[in-house]
């Protein structure tokens, strides 16, 4: 009988697509799964298993204890680049890159990046998002709410904080590219933004990253923001935990998970048509070239995600790059939608004629 793997689950950062990740990874090969829903709290001293996969953020105490176990263990931070850990990380870099892109193609020639902390996640969205623009000849205005004088008395810090941001963008020229390091900030900029009587997106055109909003679609100003594929992102981290659990030697450097895309609202779809045709034609580009040479894009995969040359070889038959969406692309998602669920890895399917928009793929198609 195969024995079963027991992992400890101890996130001192937690989102929900991470756990399914890891979950759906667990499933696949009959893991025990022991999650230590405290999130740093309580530390589950005594525990005893075969290996852990760990958000360590700023707790001493849960570092100590990952440390103390002895288990192979897969980190999803950088928050502790000093302990010796394989790591499975977002690509903060990509996400960035993404965004210049978006905000390039709507023809902004202005920029902003916001951050509140000194957080190794934002310092690289941050400086992705400097790095991309200087690239193509632009600069890019970096404020930190962290360095301000404001930000040092905890008195009425809400307030200020937003007082403040609402200042920082009154004094910049306009139309301005805001990426807020995180989907909480792109918040704190709309609500600035309201205080300050700045239209959005007209004069102040708002990015956020992590896809963690509540709601978007319902919001007066809707705000769109980079999925960072953080559902991947645990289940790729499971995979690597695998393979050192049974001996293989890590990766020397982190594994980096490209962001699944910029989910754009409603609102920017209705406003600027031209720019997400833009963004397709960039897209059915991308695909045309990596069709046309299969190694190229089957390295692309390994870098990208770290998976095995011979096993993307072996399966690149049952692998589709695609850029048009006909009908029949929509038969075959839903056919896909349908398998899913049978296998348990989807609570229901979505409406497919709702989820596929082709408009612009059509127009561009028929051109």
């Amino acid at each position: 009988m195969k024995e079963h793997k027991h992992v400890l689950i101890a996130l001192g950062w937690y989102d929900h697509r991470l756990h399914r990740g890891i979950e759906r990874y667990a499933q696949e090969h009959g893991w025990y799964l022991s999650a230590n829903p405290a999130r740093e709290k309580v530390i589950p001293w005594g525990w005893q298993g075969d290996g852990i996969l760990a958000w360590l953020g700023p707790s001493d105490e849960l570092a100590e204890f990952v440390e103390c176990q002895e288990r192979p263990t897969v980190d999803f931070s950088f928050r502790r680049p000093e302990l010796p850990l394989p790591r499975v990380l977002e690509d903060h870099k990509a996400a960035a890159e993404l965004v210049a892109e978006h905000f390039l193609a709507r023809g902004f020639a202005h920029f902003m990046f916001y951050s509140d902390a000194p957080d190794w996640s934002h310092e690289e969205r941050g400086s992705g998002f400097v790095a991309a623009l200087e690239q193509r000849g632009c600069s890019c205005t970096w404020i930190k709410w962290q360095e301000s004088p404001e930000s040092r008395n905890s008195s009425g810090l809400w307030k200020r904080k937003h007082a403040w941001l609402a200042a920082q963008l009154k004094q910049v020229p306009k139309p301005l590219a805001l990426f807020a390091a995180s989907d909480q900030l792109a918040l704190d900029a709309l609500e600035s933004c309201k205080s300050a009587g700045l239209a959005v997106p007209d004069q102040v055109a708002i990015v956020g990253a992590e896809n963690c909003l509540l709601a978007p679609d319902t919001m007066e100003t809707p705000i769109s923001s980079v999925d960072t594929n953080l559902e991947l992102l645990g289940y790729r981290g499971a995979s690597l935990l695998d393979d050192c659990m049974s001996g293989k030697a890590s990766p020397a450097e982190p594994v980096r998970i490209p962001p699944a895309g910029l989910i754009v609202r409603k609102d920017s779809l209705g406003k600027h048509p031209d720019a997400i045709k833009a963004l397709v034609a960039a897209h059915v580009r991308a695909t045309k070239r990596l069709q046309e040479d299969k190694a190229l894009w089957l390295a692309e995969a390994n870098t990208r995600f770290g998976v095995d040359p011979s096993v993307l070889a072996a399966a690149a038959g049952n692998m589709e790059l695609a850029w048009d969406m006909d009908e029949a692309f929509v038969r075959r998602l839903a056919a896909l939608g349908a398998r899913m669920k049978s296998l348990g890895m989807i609570e229901r399917e979505p409406d497919y004629a709702a989820l596929v928009d082709a408009r612009f793929v059509t127009d561009f198609r028929d051109k």
